[in-house]
């Protein structure tokens, strides 16, 4: 070709060189110096020459895709600081830490133990469970009764072996106004045993070995007594003559000869039955001195399983609500 087509096909080049824009130019240039940056790009079969590089990859965003900030490390807040390998390197913090003191308890030396907790003292909450004004030792194997907290309001040791009440088990218990003893086998209960206990209002004492009641408080409201052997002669003369507040008497399944006269007016329910009662007398429930007097409280008399014919004492009975549970034949 001749010179001057040479010289032609220059200035054609040049021209189109400087034509593209800057940012275009970048585009080109770019690459060409970092492309080290490419070797992760998964490129599937592509061939990348300096040839094909603009015609396969479409890098304009590159420079906005690419933050450069992302290589400046990032300090969270709330994070610390890490340590200097070697604290002689900085004098002052080698300083500071030299001189604080060291209120870490040495490595050597074992956890320290928790502060104790304070356990009530008493064997009755050893041995069993107090809640509250509550003692519940049911089933607890216990052969006595054991010491009591103070306040303790009710008490249930029922399926024990206790043998015997002592006339100090229950001393000092003001507050006692439950006392449940079912199924154990007790024989003996001091003459004073419940005597000093202004606020019991329940006692229970079923399914015992009992041939004898002791003096009973005169606030009691329920006593059950029921399988024991209790005979007439182990009950006191007029022992309920004074309980003006009691209304169950429950005696039911013991050797009881007769009814236990007189009866506090304040009696609801009488249960006697399996006794061995014969005979009643007419003042036995109602005043044969008081004409038209009715006994409107006492509304359920148990007398079946006994060897008395209730027919035969017609005036005993002629006060209450409704007649006694009984034979009548």
């Amino acid at each position: 070709m001749c010179p001057l087509g040479w010289l032609g096909v220059a200035t054609l080049c040049l021209g189109t060189l400087w034509a593209v824009p800057a940012k275009d130019r970048r585009k080109v240039e770019k690459p060409k110096a970092e492309l080290s940056l490419l070797e992760n790009l998964d490129l599937e079969n592509y061939d990348v020459t300096l040839e094909s590089y603009g015609d396969i990859l479409d890098l304009s965003n590159y420079e906005e895709l690419y933050d450069y900030g992302d290589l400046v490390p990032k300090i969270e807040v709330g994070t610390l600081a890490p340590r200097p390998k070697d604290p002689k390197t900085l004098p002052e913090l080698a300083e500071t830490t030299a001189g604080t003191p060291n209120l870490q308890p040495p490595s050597s030396a074992g956890p320290v133990p928790p502060a104790p907790i304070p356990r009530q003292g008493l064997p009755s909450c050893l041995l069993c469970l107090c809640l509250g004004s509550s003692v519940y030792c049911d089933d607890a194997g216990l052969e006595q009764i054991p010491a009591l907290p103070p306040d303790t309001a009710y008490l249930y040791a029922r399926f024990n072996r206790i043998g015997a009440v002592r006339a100090a088990d229950f001393r000092g218990l003001e507050k006692l106004k439950r006392i449940d003893l079912s199924s154990n086998s007790i024989s003996r209960v001091d003459a004073d045993a419940f005597r000093g206990l202004p606020s019991l209002q329940e006692l229970l004492l079923p399914e015992n070995l009992l041939t004898a009641l002791p003096e009973l408080p005169r606030s009691l409201v329920r006593l059950d007594a029921r399988l024991n052997r209790i005979p007439s002669a182990g009950l006191h003369p007029e022992a309920f003559r004074d309980l003006k507040q009691l209304q169950f008497l429950h005696l039911s399944d013991n050797q009881l000869d007769f009814i236990p006269v007189p009866l506090p007016e304040s009696l609801r329910s009488l249960h006697l039955q399996n006794n061995n009662i014969q005979t009643m007398h007419e003042d036995t429930f109602c005043d044969s001195q008081e004409q038209g007097q009715i006994r409107r409280a006492l509304e359920d008399i148990r007398l079946d399983g006994n060897p008395i014919n209730l027919s035969l004492f017609p005036n005993a009975f002629s006060c209450l609500p409704r007649l006694p549970t009984g034979r009548f034949s």
